[in-house]
């Protein structure tokens, strides 16, 4: 695929198959994960991939009743959400939650918390630099997988349970679970483009709030 087509094309998925993903696409796909910038070239991540049905099934025991309560309070504060589909948006997200065992993998992105410096601390806001060394890896995650013809769905509700996640996946104490990541051939189609805001709202020259662009 073309890279821009990858980049605005790359929906969260939401009703998938449950198809097996190759081996040799799996392993593409999370090998452009470690390819991702991160300080000091520190290299912090993990990932457990999840594929028995037993421990999906955990997980998904896990996640749906976290979904329920953001549901429930959504249209809310620091959760609102936005745009013109909003129950379609929930609706699907609803059946991703339900249905979250029957996605082929579940990856879960773990962080070696020694190895990530955030320098954010000591500003009176609630630190957000921890994800640099993170994110971006999951990012790669996500356009290889849109580019091997899989759906991906990012998600980090399950954090607020990391104890359970940790205890049933053996994931060591002195790491962080930062992103849960479903993969699989979606059952809709792709987006043509995904809806994003104008880019003369979001790009500014030089002092924020002057745009610089005009369209």
């Amino acid at each position: 695929m073309e890279f821009y087509e990858v980049i605005q094309t790359a929906g969260t998925g939401r009703y998938y198959k449950e198809d097996p993903i190759p081996d040799d696409v799996l392993k593409r796909v999370l090998n452009a994960a470690r390819w991702a910038p991160q300080g000091g070239n520190r290299q912090p991540n993990r990932y457990v991939v999840v594929k028995d049905p037993a421990k999906k099934q955990a997980l998904r025991d896990l996640y749906f009743p976290l979904w329920r309560d953001y549901l429930a309070a959504a249209g809310v504060g620091a959760i609102a959400i936005r745009g013109n589909e909003v129950p379609k948006l929930l609706k699907d997200a609803d059946h991703f939650a339900d249905n979250l065992h029957k996605v082929p993998v579940i990856v879960v992105v773990c962080a070696h918390m020694e190895d990530i410096h955030p320098t954010d601390l000591e500003l009176d806001r609630d630190p957000i630099v921890y994800g640099a060394s993170v994110y971006p890896a999951v990012q790669n995650l996500l356009l290889a997988a849109r580019n091997e013809g899989l759906g991906g769905t990012l998600t980090t509700l399950l954090c607020h349970e990391e104890p359970k996640v940790k205890e049933l996946l053996n994931i060591p104490d002195d790491y962080a679970t930062a992103a849960h990541v479903a993969l699989g051939y979606l059952a809709v189609p792709f987006p043509k483009k995904l809806t994003r805001m104008p880019l003369n709202e979001v790009v500014f020259a030089e002092e924020f709030g002057k745009p610089m662009y005009n369209d």
